[in-house]
Protein backbone atom coordinates (compact mmCIF):
# COMPACT_ATOMS: atom_id res chain seq x y z
CA UNK A 1 0.00 0.00 0.00
CA UNK A 2 1.27 3.73 -0.82
CA UNK A 3 1.57 5.58 1.62
CA UNK A 4 0.76 9.71 1.47
CA UNK A 5 4.00 11.89 0.61
CA UNK A 6 6.20 12.90 3.66
CA UNK A 7 4.91 9.75 5.39
CA UNK A 8 7.32 7.12 6.30
CA UNK A 9 6.63 3.49 6.01
CA UNK A 10 6.68 1.76 9.00
CA UNK A 11 8.66 -1.88 8.93
CA UNK A 12 6.28 -4.49 8.46
CA UNK A 13 6.19 -8.28 9.60
CA UNK A 14 7.18 -9.47 12.92
CA UNK A 15 10.58 -8.79 11.65
CA UNK A 16 9.96 -4.83 11.70
CA UNK A 17 11.27 -4.12 15.57
CA UNK A 18 14.15 -6.55 14.86
CA UNK A 19 15.18 -4.72 11.48
CA UNK A 20 15.21 -1.09 13.54
CA UNK A 21 17.07 -2.62 16.26
CA UNK A 22 19.21 -4.32 13.53
CA UNK A 23 19.63 -0.77 12.15
CA UNK A 24 20.58 0.74 15.15
CA UNK A 25 23.26 -2.08 16.07
CA UNK A 26 24.64 -1.39 12.37
CA UNK A 27 24.84 2.27 12.98
CA UNK A 28 26.69 1.93 16.49
CA UNK A 29 29.21 -0.71 14.61
CA UNK A 30 29.92 1.64 11.82
CA UNK A 31 30.47 4.33 14.67
CA UNK A 32 32.71 2.32 16.27
CA UNK A 33 34.45 1.50 12.64
CA UNK A 34 34.48 5.32 12.41
CA UNK A 35 36.41 5.59 15.00
CA UNK A 36 34.31 6.09 17.86
CA UNK A 37 35.14 4.70 21.49
CA UNK A 38 31.99 3.84 23.92
CA UNK A 39 32.05 5.71 27.37
CA UNK A 40 31.84 3.28 30.06
CA UNK A 41 31.71 5.03 33.60
CA UNK A 42 34.13 3.96 36.76
CA UNK A 43 33.00 3.52 40.16
CA UNK A 44 35.49 5.83 42.51
CA UNK A 45 36.42 2.33 43.81
CA UNK A 46 37.64 0.73 40.83
CA UNK A 47 39.78 4.07 39.63
CA UNK A 48 41.38 3.39 43.21
CA UNK A 49 41.93 0.13 42.32
CA UNK A 50 43.49 0.85 39.19
CA UNK A 51 45.87 3.18 40.58
CA UNK A 52 46.91 1.13 43.35
CA UNK A 53 47.74 -1.63 40.72
CA UNK A 54 49.35 0.82 38.51
CA UNK A 55 52.05 2.10 41.79
CA UNK A 56 54.30 -1.05 42.08
CA UNK A 57 55.72 0.76 45.16
CA UNK A 58 52.68 0.61 47.60
CA UNK A 59 51.88 -2.74 46.12
CA UNK A 60 55.25 -3.88 47.36
CA UNK A 61 54.52 -2.07 50.66
CA UNK A 62 50.83 -3.93 50.66
CA UNK A 63 52.37 -7.34 50.17
CA UNK A 64 55.12 -6.95 52.96
CA UNK A 65 52.67 -5.21 55.42
CA UNK A 66 50.11 -8.09 55.03
CA UNK A 67 53.30 -10.44 55.34
CA UNK A 68 54.42 -8.74 58.21
CA UNK A 69 50.76 -8.77 60.41
CA UNK A 70 50.03 -12.50 59.00
CA UNK A 71 53.36 -13.78 60.15
CA UNK A 72 52.88 -11.96 63.80
CA UNK A 73 49.50 -13.53 63.95
CA UNK A 74 50.29 -17.05 63.34
CA UNK A 75 53.54 -16.66 65.50
CA UNK A 76 52.07 -17.87 68.97
CA UNK A 77 50.62 -20.75 66.90
CA UNK A 78 54.33 -21.19 65.39
CA UNK A 79 55.68 -21.46 69.06
CA UNK A 80 52.56 -23.95 70.35
CA UNK A 81 54.43 -26.43 67.65
CA UNK A 82 57.11 -26.08 67.92
CA UNK A 83 58.66 -24.52 65.02
CA UNK A 84 59.32 -21.33 67.13
CA UNK A 85 61.40 -21.80 70.30
CA UNK A 86 61.39 -17.82 71.93
CA UNK A 87 62.15 -18.85 75.39
CA UNK A 88 64.58 -22.28 74.80
CA UNK A 89 68.26 -21.47 76.11
CA UNK A 90 71.16 -23.33 73.92
CA UNK A 91 74.09 -22.67 76.36
CA UNK A 92 76.60 -25.24 74.30
CA UNK A 93 76.09 -22.05 71.47
CA UNK A 94 77.72 -19.24 73.50
CA UNK A 95 80.63 -21.18 75.79
CA UNK A 96 78.75 -20.78 78.60
CA UNK A 97 76.32 -17.86 80.28
CA UNK A 98 77.29 -14.59 79.57
CA UNK A 99 79.58 -15.28 76.49
CA UNK A 100 79.18 -14.22 72.73
CA UNK A 101 77.99 -16.89 70.45
CA UNK A 102 80.33 -19.12 68.46
CA UNK A 103 80.21 -18.96 64.30
CA UNK A 104 79.66 -16.55 61.51
CA UNK A 105 77.50 -13.28 62.19
CA UNK A 106 76.52 -14.67 65.26
CA UNK A 107 75.80 -18.15 65.42
CA UNK A 108 73.74 -17.77 61.89
CA UNK A 109 73.25 -21.89 60.84
CA UNK A 110 70.64 -23.86 59.35
CA UNK A 111 69.12 -24.32 62.77
CA UNK A 112 69.56 -20.63 63.63
CA UNK A 113 68.69 -18.45 60.41
CA UNK A 114 69.86 -15.13 62.36
CA UNK A 115 71.68 -16.60 64.75
CA UNK A 116 71.64 -17.06 68.68
CA UNK A 117 71.30 -14.28 71.65
CA UNK A 118 74.66 -13.80 73.44
CA UNK A 119 74.61 -14.76 76.84
CA UNK A 120 71.82 -17.21 76.20
CA UNK A 121 72.01 -18.84 73.02
CA UNK A 122 68.03 -18.07 72.25
CA UNK A 123 67.52 -18.25 68.59
CA UNK A 124 67.38 -15.14 67.39
CA UNK A 125 64.66 -15.70 64.53
CA UNK A 126 62.12 -16.74 66.62
CA UNK A 127 62.63 -13.92 69.37
CA UNK A 128 62.10 -10.99 66.87
CA UNK A 129 58.95 -12.83 65.05
CA UNK A 130 57.38 -13.27 68.88
CA UNK A 131 58.65 -9.67 69.19
CA UNK A 132 56.57 -8.07 66.53
CA UNK A 133 53.36 -9.69 67.71
CA UNK A 134 53.75 -8.05 70.53
CA UNK A 135 54.82 -4.99 69.14
CA UNK A 136 52.14 -5.05 66.55
CA UNK A 137 49.13 -6.09 69.42
CA UNK A 138 50.31 -2.82 71.29
CA UNK A 139 50.18 -0.39 68.02
CA UNK A 140 47.21 -1.81 66.35
CA UNK A 141 44.99 -1.50 69.71
CA UNK A 142 46.24 1.87 70.25
CA UNK A 143 45.24 2.91 66.63
CA UNK A 144 41.60 0.82 66.87
CA UNK A 145 41.36 3.48 70.08
CA UNK A 146 42.78 6.65 68.24
CA UNK A 147 40.25 5.72 65.59
CA UNK A 148 37.21 4.89 67.83
CA UNK A 149 37.47 7.79 69.95
CA UNK A 150 38.73 10.57 67.60
CA UNK A 151 36.22 9.44 64.92
CA UNK A 152 33.32 9.69 67.88
CA UNK A 153 34.83 13.30 68.80
CA UNK A 154 35.27 14.96 65.71
CA UNK A 155 31.79 14.11 64.47
CA UNK A 156 30.51 15.61 66.91
CA UNK A 157 32.57 18.35 67.14
CA UNK A 158 31.98 18.90 63.12
CA UNK A 159 28.75 18.57 63.52
CA UNK A 160 27.31 20.25 66.41
CA UNK A 161 29.30 23.52 66.24
CA UNK A 162 29.15 26.57 68.58
CA UNK A 163 30.35 26.39 72.35
CA UNK A 164 30.46 22.40 71.71
CA UNK A 165 32.86 22.42 68.79
CA UNK A 166 35.01 25.21 70.77
CA UNK A 167 35.05 22.92 73.91
CA UNK A 168 36.60 19.95 72.15
CA UNK A 169 38.91 22.03 69.88
CA UNK A 170 40.10 23.44 73.21
CA UNK A 171 40.37 19.97 75.23
CA UNK A 172 42.01 18.49 72.30
CA UNK A 173 44.48 21.18 72.07
CA UNK A 174 45.06 20.50 75.63
CA UNK A 175 45.90 17.00 74.53
CA UNK A 176 48.41 17.69 72.00
CA UNK A 177 50.28 20.40 74.20
CA UNK A 178 51.58 17.17 76.19
CA UNK A 179 54.42 14.99 74.97
CA UNK A 180 53.09 11.75 75.00
CA UNK A 181 56.73 9.94 75.60
CA UNK A 182 57.25 11.92 78.81
CA UNK A 183 53.94 11.07 79.81
CA UNK A 184 54.44 7.65 79.44
CA UNK A 185 57.32 7.63 81.61
CA UNK A 186 55.75 9.74 84.42
CA UNK A 187 52.58 7.70 84.05
CA UNK A 188 53.78 4.21 84.25
CA UNK A 189 54.43 3.68 87.95
CA UNK A 190 50.59 5.05 88.80
CA UNK A 191 48.70 3.83 86.10
CA UNK A 192 50.44 0.17 85.93
CA UNK A 193 49.92 -0.62 89.45
CA UNK A 194 46.46 0.71 89.04
CA UNK A 195 45.58 -1.55 85.87
CA UNK A 196 47.34 -4.41 87.51
CA UNK A 197 44.87 -4.15 90.58
CA UNK A 198 41.91 -4.09 87.98
CA UNK A 199 43.01 -7.43 86.06
CA UNK A 200 43.93 -8.79 89.30
CA UNK A 201 47.47 -9.83 88.14
CA UNK A 202 51.14 -8.42 89.18
CA UNK A 203 52.37 -5.30 88.13
CA UNK A 204 54.95 -6.98 86.05
CA UNK A 205 52.90 -9.59 84.00
CA UNK A 206 52.63 -8.51 80.68
CA UNK A 207 49.07 -7.99 80.66
CA UNK A 208 48.54 -4.59 82.55
CA UNK A 209 51.78 -3.14 81.09
CA UNK A 210 50.20 -3.79 77.32
CA UNK A 211 46.88 -2.32 78.75
CA UNK A 212 48.78 0.74 80.02
CA UNK A 213 50.85 1.32 76.68
CA UNK A 214 47.47 1.09 74.74
CA UNK A 215 45.32 3.36 76.33
CA UNK A 216 48.47 6.19 76.82
CA UNK A 217 49.37 5.82 73.33
CA UNK A 218 45.45 5.89 72.58
CA UNK A 219 44.35 8.75 74.35
CA UNK A 220 47.07 10.68 73.00
CA UNK A 221 46.81 9.52 69.79
CA UNK A 222 43.13 10.66 69.01
CA UNK A 223 43.24 14.31 68.73
CA UNK A 224 45.06 13.70 64.76
CA UNK A 225 42.23 11.66 63.81
CA UNK A 226 39.63 13.77 65.65
CA UNK A 227 40.74 17.02 64.06
CA UNK A 228 40.73 15.54 60.27
CA UNK A 229 37.53 14.03 60.68
CA UNK A 230 36.18 17.57 62.23
CA UNK A 231 37.03 19.65 59.50
CA UNK A 232 35.42 16.65 56.98
CA UNK A 233 32.57 16.56 58.85
CA UNK A 234 32.61 20.73 58.76
CA UNK A 235 32.08 20.29 55.07
CA UNK A 236 29.42 17.69 55.05
CA UNK A 237 27.40 18.68 57.43
CA UNK A 238 25.56 21.11 54.70
CA UNK A 239 25.60 18.39 52.09
CA UNK A 240 21.92 17.68 50.74
CA UNK A 241 21.56 14.23 51.74
CA UNK A 242 22.16 15.49 55.21
CA UNK A 243 19.68 18.22 55.01
CA UNK A 244 17.19 15.84 53.73
CA UNK A 245 18.26 13.50 56.88
CA UNK A 246 17.09 16.72 59.08
CA UNK A 247 13.75 17.00 57.21
CA UNK A 248 12.78 13.57 57.82
CA UNK A 249 13.32 13.94 61.65
CA UNK A 250 16.54 11.60 61.63
CA UNK A 251 18.38 11.54 65.15
CA UNK A 252 21.69 12.95 65.62
CA UNK A 253 22.96 9.40 66.41
CA UNK A 254 21.52 8.36 62.57
CA UNK A 255 23.12 11.01 61.00
CA UNK A 256 26.29 10.70 62.54
CA UNK A 257 26.70 7.23 61.79
CA UNK A 258 24.27 6.50 58.61
CA UNK A 259 24.69 9.82 56.88
CA UNK A 260 28.24 11.13 57.47
CA UNK A 261 30.25 7.99 59.14
CA UNK A 262 29.92 6.55 55.31
CA UNK A 263 31.99 9.42 53.65
CA UNK A 264 35.02 9.47 56.13
CA UNK A 265 35.78 5.71 55.59
CA UNK A 266 38.77 7.31 53.02
CA UNK A 267 40.45 9.37 55.21
CA UNK A 268 39.94 7.38 58.32
CA UNK A 269 41.77 4.68 56.29
CA UNK A 270 44.70 6.70 54.89
CA UNK A 271 45.33 8.30 58.73
CA UNK A 272 45.26 4.57 60.04
CA UNK A 273 48.25 3.34 58.06
CA UNK A 274 49.97 6.27 58.74
CA UNK A 275 49.46 6.16 62.84
CA UNK A 276 49.84 2.70 62.77
CA UNK A 277 53.72 3.16 62.37
CA UNK A 278 53.61 5.62 64.57
CA UNK A 279 52.82 3.52 66.98
CA UNK A 280 54.89 0.72 66.12
CA UNK A 281 57.82 3.56 66.67
CA UNK A 282 56.76 4.32 69.82
CA UNK A 283 56.76 0.79 71.26
CA UNK A 284 60.10 0.52 70.04
CA UNK A 285 60.96 3.00 71.96
CA UNK A 286 59.45 2.53 74.99
CA UNK A 287 60.98 -0.92 74.93
CA UNK A 288 64.36 0.78 74.06
CA UNK A 289 64.16 3.19 77.37
CA UNK A 290 62.94 0.01 79.45
CA UNK A 291 59.64 1.15 80.14
CA UNK A 292 57.69 -1.81 77.99
CA UNK A 293 57.41 -5.45 79.14
CA UNK A 294 59.51 -6.82 81.20
CA UNK A 295 62.04 -9.98 80.20
CA UNK A 296 61.66 -12.52 79.00
CA UNK A 297 58.40 -11.41 77.11
CA UNK A 298 59.58 -10.30 73.85
CA UNK A 299 59.04 -7.44 71.81
CA UNK A 300 61.09 -5.38 69.36
CA UNK A 301 62.08 -2.49 71.94
CA UNK A 302 63.05 -4.57 75.00
CA UNK A 303 65.01 -6.96 72.25
CA UNK A 304 66.50 -3.49 70.70
CA UNK A 305 67.50 -2.94 74.17
CA UNK A 306 69.64 -5.55 74.34
CA UNK A 307 71.34 -5.20 71.61
CA UNK A 308 72.87 -1.94 72.28
CA UNK A 309 75.66 -3.68 74.20
CA UNK A 310 76.68 -6.16 71.66
CA UNK A 311 76.53 -3.24 68.84
CA UNK A 312 80.34 -3.58 68.49
CA UNK A 313 81.39 -7.20 69.72
CA UNK A 314 78.81 -8.82 67.42
CA UNK A 315 76.87 -6.44 64.86
CA UNK A 316 74.54 -8.91 63.79
CA UNK A 317 72.40 -8.99 66.71
CA UNK A 318 72.27 -5.00 66.47
CA UNK A 319 71.37 -5.16 62.83
CA UNK A 320 68.94 -7.91 62.39
CA UNK A 321 66.01 -6.54 64.94
CA UNK A 322 67.14 -3.12 63.51
CA UNK A 323 66.32 -3.83 59.61
CA UNK A 324 63.09 -5.74 61.07
CA UNK A 325 62.10 -2.54 62.56
CA UNK A 326 62.67 -0.43 59.75
CA UNK A 327 61.30 -2.77 56.98
CA UNK A 328 58.27 -2.89 59.14
CA UNK A 329 57.56 1.01 59.43
CA UNK A 330 58.46 1.75 56.05
CA UNK A 331 55.93 -0.46 54.64
CA UNK A 332 53.68 0.90 56.51
CA UNK A 333 54.41 4.38 56.19
CA UNK A 334 54.96 3.50 52.10
CA UNK A 335 51.33 1.82 52.24
CA UNK A 336 49.43 5.12 53.90
CA UNK A 337 51.70 7.33 51.70
CA UNK A 338 50.16 5.01 48.35
CA UNK A 339 46.38 4.71 49.41
CA UNK A 340 46.33 8.79 50.23
CA UNK A 341 47.40 9.40 46.99
CA UNK A 342 44.97 6.84 45.35
CA UNK A 343 42.20 8.13 47.35
CA UNK A 344 42.87 11.68 46.21
CA UNK A 345 40.11 12.87 44.21
CA UNK A 346 42.10 15.73 42.57
CA UNK A 347 45.31 13.38 41.28
CA UNK A 348 44.92 12.78 37.64
CA UNK A 349 42.90 9.47 36.52
CA UNK A 350 44.06 6.92 34.86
Amino acid sequence: MTNAPGQVEPPSGPSGVGAAVAEVDTTVDSAAVDGAVAIKGRSPWEIVRRRLRQDRVTMVAFGASVFFVVLAAIAPLLAKVGILNPDQTHPELVQGLGSMPEGFMGGVSASHWLGVEPGTGRDLLSRIITGMTTSLTVALLATIFSVVVGTIIGIISGFAGGRIDWLLSRFMDLVLSFPSTLMLLSLQAVLVDRIASLMGQPSSAPPPKIAFMVLVLGFFGFPFFARIIRGQVLSLREREFVEAARSLGARRGRIYFKELLPHLWAPLLVYTTLVLPANISAEAALGFLGVGLNPPTASLGAILNDTVAYALPDPAYFFFPGVTVFLLVLSFNLLGDGLRDALDPKAGRQ
